[in-house]
């Protein structure tokens, strides 16, 4: 009986307070807040790929390929902490068809260049030294935690306002916020026609070409729940 007692407490209780959330008057709106800023550096995932049907072939082939591109990436004054081994892989590929098997060796490098000045420059030297995949050219800013924090708060600012218009012709005034989620997303530029010059290089050589690179767009989206007084 006691427990019996204790179960209807507490469910007449739950669904009181249940009760007493739906009858907090509130006005959900969305703000968008964007700040542009133009790159100041520049992330490169770079790589090597050698296939062949000797496995010890193939990778002293890749070694020196890398080997010289290391030593290509060191000449363009590109700091040590700047650039780093990402992937070693050797990996056997059989062919039933032809019941054989080919070894495919694959290094990688990441490098940030903090002077996009160098970047033409740079791209091509990996293209000439060995390089023969980009996986990823990705303009960014060092100072990005810093625009994104202007970002959230200009979101915060356009869902009050927003929320304010709305109330204003209802007589109300818009109180605190009840809840708030953040759906914030950030788009880094990625050249197209980066991977396109890798497969030119063999055939035409390389060529200065000035790079567009435009700014980056951070935007902050949040959804918020507003008490109206």
């Amino acid at each position: 009986m006691k427990k019996l007692v204790l179960f209807l407490t507490i469910m007449f209780m739950t669904m009181s307070y249940g009760q007493e959330i739906k009858q907090i008057p509130l006005i959900n709106v969305n703000g968008e807040g964007k700040v542009k800023v133009a790159p100041d550096q520049v992330c490169i995932s770079a790589s090597v790929e050698t296939k062949g049907n000797n496995a010890k072939d193939v990778k002293k082939q890749n070694d020196e390929k890398m080997d010289a591109v290391l030593k290509f990436i060191k000449k363009m004054n590109i700091p040590t902490a700047d650039f780093k081994t990402k992937q070693v892989a050797l990996n056997p590929q059989y062919d039933y068809e032809k019941k054989k098997t080919s070894y495919n060796a694959v290094q990688t490098v990441e490098i940030i260049v903090k002077d996009l000045s160098k970047y033409d420059e740079l791209m091509e030297g990996l293209v000439q030294q060995g390089i023969n995949r980009i996986d990823k050219v990705s303009f960014e800013s060092s100072k990005l935690a810093q625009y994104q924090t202007e970002a959230r708060k200009l979101a915060m600012k356009d869902a009050k306002v927003k929320a304010e218009e709305y109330v204003s012709v209802l007589g109300q005034k818009v109180g605190k916020a009840f809840t708030i989620s953040d759906n914030s997303q950030v788009y880094h530029p990625q050249p197209m026609y980066a991977a396109m010059r890798m497969k030119e290089a063999d055939t035409m050589g390389a060529s200065n070409e000035t790079l567009a690179i435009g700014e980056i767009e951070i935007t902050a989206n949040v959804s918020v729940s507003f008490v109206l007084d």
